[in-house]
C-alpha cells in the first residue's frame, strides 16, 4: 500500500496505514481523508494499468461511490459485463443500464447515486475473486524453513517412461546412458523362471 501511494507521487508511513486500518472504536482510529482515498485509488490504477504520460493527475477533494467505482473498474480492467458477473457472484442484482447511470456525469438526467449497498457487495465480490486466487496460489508455494525432505517429495519429477525401457526416477530428460547390473544378464533365454518354484519334500 505503501508503495501504490508513491506511484501516485505521494508519501504515507506504514504508521499511516495501520492507523487508517483500525476499527473506528480503536483509540489509535484516523479516518483517511478523501483526498488520501483518491490518491491511493490513482495509484493502484498506475500499478494494473501503468502510469500515463505527462503529470500525474490531482486527485479529487470528494470521492462518492462512484468515483470509487469507476477507479476500480478502470485499473481491474473490467467491463460492464464483468462487473454484473462479479455482483452475481455475492447473489447481488445489477442491470446494465443501472450500472451505466453510474457513470454518467452529474448533471447528466439518467445519473444515479451509488449508494452504499452496491459498492459494498462490489468489494466483497472483488475480494472474493482476487484474493482467494491470491490465497490458493500462496498456498501452493514450497513452505520455506520446511524439510528438505518434504520439499524434494513435493518437487520430485519424474521422467517420461520410454516403451522396454525401465522406469528411472528423478533422471534428468536429458540424462545419458541408465547403469545396467554386468552381473544380470539381459538375454530372456537364461533368465531363471520366477514361476518355477522349489518343491521341499519331507524326508
Amino acid at each position: 500500500m505503501v508503495e501504490l501511494f508513491a506511484l501516485a507521487e505521494h508519501t504515507v508511513t506504514r504508521e499511516h496505514i495501520s492507523q487508517w486500518l483500525k476499527k473506528d472504536n480503536d483509540s489509535d482510529f484516523v479516518s483517511c481523508s478523501d483526498t488520501e482515498l483518491a490518491i491511493f485509488l490513482n495509484g493502484f490504477i498506475n500499478d494494473r494499468r501503468g502510469k500515463k504520460p505527462g503529470p500525474q493527475i490531482a486527485p479529487e477533494k470528494r470521492v462518492t461511490n462512484n468515483i470509487i467505482l469507476t477507479k476500480l473498474k478502470i485499473a481491474l480492467n473490467l467491463q460492464a459485463e464483468d462487473i454484473i458477473e462479479l455482483l452475481n457472484t455475492v447473489d447481488f442484482r445489477l442491470s446494465k443500464p443501472e450500472l451505466s447511470a453510474f457513470a454518467r456525469k452529474v448533471d447528466h438526467k439518467h445519473y444515479r447515486e451509488c449508494k452504499d449497498q452496491v459498492i459494498r457487495n462490489f468489494l466483497n465480490a472483488i475480494d472474493k475473486k482476487y484474493h482467494v486466487a491470491r490465497t490458493e496460489k500462496i498456498q501452493q508455494k514450497p513452505v520455506e524453513g520446511g524439510s528438505k525432505a518434504s520439499q524434494k517429495v513435493e518437487h520430485k519429477k519424474f521422467t517420461k517412461k520410454k516403451p522396454n525401457e525401465p522406469f528411472v526416477e528423478g533422471a534428468r530428460p536429458n540424462a545419458s546412458t541408465i547403469y545396467q547390473n554386468p552381473k544380470v544378464s539381459t538375454n530372456p533365454t537364461t533368465e531363471p523362471n520366477k514361476n518355477n518354484r522349489k518343491i521341499l519334500k519331507l524326508k
